[in-house]
């Protein structure tokens, strides 16, 4: 009777210490929420395990709480491994707590209302419930742990091989090579103590660094005098769509019917890759660099450097006579950064005034961003040259639904801009969150058709269009461990300004050739010497 009851609290010990090991050390199936066990080894199960001999050792047994603290901790440690291995896969760099925390009201906003509500429903209740399920579990595997260690073979057993766990996992730390030794997973609480650290930095206000010098922000524009000046940030136009032949291929018809717009409009076309200063998100950080000239990478920095006054690529435009203006149809509420850039007029959704049916989170479409641009710069007569700045929305994740294509543009700015059938095409479409590549796809031919199609209706009007990407889109779309590059194409009738921007490395055409000219923030300079020479 003793034999049957020493194997059978050995089969439930071994059997919570593999479940328990499993709770830590699970890896992202990438590009998904979900997770798939691993074959590595948990270094704070082992830490654990010693703890516990020790206490044992020294009480000769344990409290009747021990199991309950222990569960808590459990719930701690899995829910931080899960945001540490999902995270990155899903957003393609790690959390940052005391940046990434003040967007996630809008982000979960953002979520619920393009998700189903069933979906959010799910979610809410997924949070509730799966930390209680965690504990309940931990709590009846730790019970086990606890139960077997009164037996002196195995705490015998269990405390060499504890120890001898930590000397290897302490050994490949410093790179030690051993020959058969298990791997071992990324500590968690090593995650917290570098979240908590950074969280600490940023709050004594440590981590604020001197801003480097102001760029030179100088050109007399002399080589686009008289043409209006439009810089788009195309949303998450990254250079996967470039790179990775899937996209190459899905795209490749939406792109030769947009060189074909440019030519036939008597217009070409430079392309070149830059590397942006974030990666799925924040796009503001690559308007900023761009605009400014500074390289910015971070919240703080783009903080402190607002607080100063510096000349922008807007202030330049601004000093020769242009009308500058910032058509933001994501911005729903006041944007103090517009003084700093130095705009003359900024336009959010509301002063846009949409009254079309609503697609993804903001509502307003880039069709109709780019007819009111059309409708605000070219109203004035006479007509002031104009310097515009436009962030796209509408290939923003989730990319689903895509609005429809208006070919009468006049109509794209009425209440009812589409018909009935292309209205409801469009609204059946529902994000594959497992799958987003084929919506990616979807949104960026809206924008190249969108774009090639105001090409055609503006043929006679002389203007330079800036196109380039904020940033790659999300990693659940470009994947794990690519570059942050993303695309920049310059359009114009002004073979000057064309010829100027392929002595710094552009090449001719729609596509873009590796390697990049650089951080974002030195594309300034190359571009204002296109506009321009110095002053």
């Amino acid at each position: 009777m003793h034999f049957q009851r020493f194997w059978f609290r050995g089969i439930l010990l071994v059997i919570s210490a593999l479940c328990l090991n499993a709770s830590l050390t699970f890896e992202n199936v990438w590009p998904t929420l979900g997770v798939r066990l691993s074959s590595l080894v948990s270094v704070e199960l082992l830490i654990v395990v010693v703890v516990l001999l020790a206490v044992y050792w020294k009480r000769s047994g344990f409290s009747r709480s021990t199991q309950h603290w222990l569960a808590l901790l459990w719930v701690f440690l899995v829910l931080g491994r899960y945001v540490d291995v999902t995270v990155p896969s899903l957003y393609g760099r790690d959390l940052n707590l005391y940046w990434d925390a003040r967007h996630l009201p809008a982000i979960s906003a953002m979520l619920a209302t393009v998700a189903e509500s069933w979906l959010v429903a799910l979610t809410i209740a997924t949070v509730i419930i799966v930390p209680l399920l965690i504990y309940l579990a931990a709590r009846l595997m730790f019970l086990c742990v606890i139960d077997s260690l009164h037996m002196a073979i195995v705490r015998r057993t269990v405390g060499v091989t504890a120890m001898a766990g930590i000397i290897l996992a302490t050994a490949q730390m410093f790179n030690v090579h051993v020959s058969l030794a298990p791997r071992f997973a990324a500590p968690v609480t090593h995650a917290y103590f570098q979240q908590v650290t950074s969280f600490a930095y940023e709050m004594t206000g440590a981590g604020v660094r001197a801003l480097p010098p102001p760029a030179t922000v100088s050109s007399k524009l002399d080589r686009v005098t008289g043409a209006d000046v439009f810089i788009i940030f195309v949303e998450s136009y990254g250079a996967v769509s470039w790179d990775q032949q899937v996209f190459v291929e899905a795209l490749s018809e939406s792109r030769k019917r947009l060189e074909n717009d440019i030519d036939t409009t008597g217009r070409a076309v430079a392309s070149a890759f830059v590397e942006s200063t974030t990666f799925g998100g924040e796009s503001w950080l690559a308007h900023i660099s761009l605009l400014s000239g500074t390289e910015v990478r971070d919240q703080q920095t783009n903080m402190r450097l607002m607080a100063q006054s510096r000349d922008t690529m807007v202030t330049t435009f601004s000093r020769h006579g242009y009308r500058t203006m910032a058509i933001m149809p994501g911005l729903q509420r006041e944007w103090p950064d517009g003084s700093f850039y130095g705009f003359d007029e900024v336009y959010g959704s509301k002063q846009l005034g949409y009254q079309g049916p609503p697609f993804g989170w903001w509502d307003i479409t880039d069709q109709f961003a780019l007819a009111r641009m059309d409708a605000l710069v070219y109203a004035q007569q006479p007509h002031q040259p104009a310097f515009v700045f436009f962030p796209t929305i509408s290939t923003h994740t989730p990319f689903i639904p895509t609005p429809p294509y208006q070919s009468d543009w006049k109509r794209i700015l009425t209440a009812k801009p589409y018909d009935t059938v292309d209205l409801d095409r469009a609204w059946a479409q529902w994000a594959d969150w497992l799958n987003l590549g084929p919506g990616y796809v979807q949104a960026l031919e809206y924008l190249y058709q969108s774009l090639g199609g105001y090409l055609q209706l503006r043929s006679d009007r002389d203007f330079v269009i800036v196109l380039i990407g904020d940033h790659q889109p999300p990693a659940l779309v470009s994947g794990s461990d690519v570059s942050w590059d993303v695309p920049v194409h310059v359009i114009a009738s002004r073979r000057a300004l064309l010829d100027r921007l392929e002595q710094h490395g552009f090449q001719p055409g729609l596509a873009p050739a590796h390697p990049t000219l650089g951080s974002m923030h030195r594309l300034l300079p190359i571009l204002l010497d296109a506009f321009g020479d110095r002053d």
